[in-house]
């Protein structure tokens, strides 16, 4: 650890913290379960862009996604969970390869209602910290009032990008494009919730009713930076499998190594009922609160000081 480092940012703890006790408070005053589930499992979630940690022949969680939402299954109904994940080749001022993840689950909601959720979270943990709704990230002045605007994905390729949504998806853009144009001009006077993703990049999100392209899935921007992203839970065990082998055919395509499918998974989800869940970056979020440039800021300890 470099003292000079933390002696520097002792006060950003002291903040996270407060957020963290926060965090829990809101959930429990919710009647939401606090759980916890498996760090290290034997199959996880296939993303193209996303690759994970191996712990011998298992894995460092991605995410804890898959667990939770076999609880789901088994009849837990409203659930939280803050714990650690891993990702490889995750490093940046906004990116680390260990990084504090919240997830939250319920039974019989959609995501419109995990984007109401998100404006409840930040408004409570302003309240319990006694922070006013305009938070100053980096010179701008972020107000936090709900209700917090939202923006399709199509629109915003229309309005930042000389490409639209489709053209991106065909050329291999899409990703690049949300990243390196659209983010920079989201959420820098208020939130703002990118939603109905492409079903193509939503590989565990429930089609949109009416319009079986788009996916019922958001992104919550601040300040540029993405906060979390939730959506309607796909619960067809079927279409899950098909949709796994797709990822798991593009990863392939990309060189990266093939995961093998959860299948205890896909057994339960037989199961689940309706339902949706929100990822939410814990270390992005105290980033916001403590007016950190750098990810680092926010953290005990950096690989590179380990």
């Amino acid at each position: 650890m470099s003292i000079e480092r933390h002696r520097k940012i002792q006060k950003n703890f002291i903040l996270r913290a407060k957020i963290l006790q926060a965090i829990r408070d809101f959930f429990k005053s919710n009647d939401f379960l606090e759980v916890e589930t498996p760090i290290r499992i034997p199959a996880l979630a296939p993303e193209p862009f996303i690759s994970a940690l191996s712990a011998e022949t298992w894995y460092l969680q991605t995410s804890p996604e898959l667990c939770m939402k076999r609880m789901l299954c088994a009849g837990y109904s409203k659930i939280f969970q803050i714990c650690k994940c891993f990702r490889r080749r995750e490093r940046g001022n906004r990116h680390l390869p260990e990084f504090t993840m919240l997830e939250w689950y319920e039974a019989e909601s959609t995501y419109v209602d995990l984007m109401t959720q998100c404006e409840k979270l930040f408004r409570f943990i302003c309240l319990e910290m006694n922070l006013p709704d305009i938070l100053n990230y980096q010179g701008l002045q972020i107000n936090l009032d709900p209700p917090w605007p939202k923006m399709s994905v199509k629109e915003a390729f229309e309005r930042y990008s000389d490409v639209d949504m489709k053209t991106a998806i065909s050329k291999d853009k899409f990703d690049e494009i949300i990243s390196l144009v659209i983010e920079p001009h989201l959420g820098i006077t208020g939130p703002v919730f990118l939603y109905d993703y492409p079903i193509e990049r939503s590989a565990l999100s429930a089609a949109k009713p009416g319009d079986s392209d788009l996916a019922q899935r958001f992104e919550l921007y601040i300040a540029g930076l993405e906060i979390c992203n939730g959506f309607t839970e796909l619960t067809d065990a079927d279409e899950q499998r098909k949709r796994f082998e797709d990822e798991l055919a593009a990863r392939k395509q990309q060189g990266e190594a093939a995961y093998p499918i959860p299948e205890k998974f896909l057994a339960d989800l037989k199961f689940m009922p309706p339902a949706a869940g929100n990822a939410l970056g814990i270390d992005r979020l105290v980033m916001l609160f403590a007016d950190a440039a750098s990810i680092d800021d926010v953290v005990a300890f950096i690989p590179e000081d380990l």
